[in-house]
């Protein structure tokens, strides 16, 4: 199986003197039509990761190829193929939800009758139908991520990267996105999830890796996970991904409390 996504000891490190190495030799493959789980504490690299596999930020060293071709040198093609919703997003609050929708697939090169044609889709997947016209501004958070994943899905995406996507939306239109998100990768294309709540993780990729201190600490199918800890699993835990997380991650910390409850 062809690799959608691979890197090859990509690091990333911020601050005077390159001192904070929030990346370190990432090495990863994702599988074509493959949901990809990418989880880890909070500080382990995750969005780091996402922002330089988008293009929004440059590796200090490494190589990334996407579908084939290399990142640094195809930067526009690639950035054609992919689609990326972050965990806070960036949005045009000025336009109303169907200029930007709408601004969104022209930028893409797509004719305007098709891009007409899909925002009607997407805003009745979204539940945005009624609020089209109102300014992204009087959005909600939800209704934001809403939108920032439309903008995303619009122009067929091979890769789509889903930084923290299903925070503040509602039930149903979580359940019509999860719908349409396995539709997508029945049909070819790729998903990259980086999410914190690890039940969602679990039950939606196909394959896992695991970030901690800006290094893999873990990769596999979400079958090899319960093959791998299926007597903790008994012992402990109906989560096997939970588990996991938290023996590689969490391994040699103490239960943390409060003194006024202990």
């Amino acid at each position: 199986m062809q690799g959608a996504i691979v890197t090859e000891n990509l690091i990333k490190t911020f601050g005077f003197s390159n001192r904070i190495q929030a990346v370190d030799g990432l090495n990863l493959m994702v599988p074509e039509s493959s949901f990809f789980g990418f989880v880890g504490p909070n500080g382990a690299g995750k969005t780091t990761t996402v922002k330089m596999l988008t293009g929004l930020l440059s590796p200090t060293s490494g190589r990334i190829k996407i579908l084939g071709m290399d990142f640094a040198k195809h930067t526009v093609e690639v950035k054609r193929r992919i689609g990326i919703v972050l965990d806070r997003p960036a949005l045009y609050e000025q336009l109303t939800g169907e200029e930007y929708l709408y601004f969104s697939g022209r930028m893409y090169g797509m004719p305007k009758d098709l891009v007409k044609d899909r925002m009607e889709e997407l805003f009745q997947l979204m539940d945005l139908a009624d609020d089209r016209r109102r300014y992204v501004y009087e959005y909600s958070a939800g209704m934001k991520k809403k939108l920032a994943l439309a903008a995303a899905l619009i122009h067929d995406a091979r890769i789509l990267f889903l930084d923290e996507p299903f925070e503040g939306i509602d039930a149903l239109s979580l359940r019509a996105i999860r719908n349409v998100l396995n539709r997508m990768t029945a049909t070819g294309r790729t998903i990259f999830l980086t999410s914190h709540i690890l039940e969602i993780v679990e039950r939606l990729c196909s394959e896992v890796a695991i970030i901690n201190q800006g290094k893999i600490v873990f990769t596999g199918s979400t079958h090899q996970i319960r093959e791998r800890i299926q007597q903790k699993i008994e012992e402990e835990s109906s989560h096997p991904l939970e588990t996991l997380f938290v023996q590689l991650v969490a391994k040699d910390e103490e239960e943390k409390s409060l003194s006024w409850l202990r």
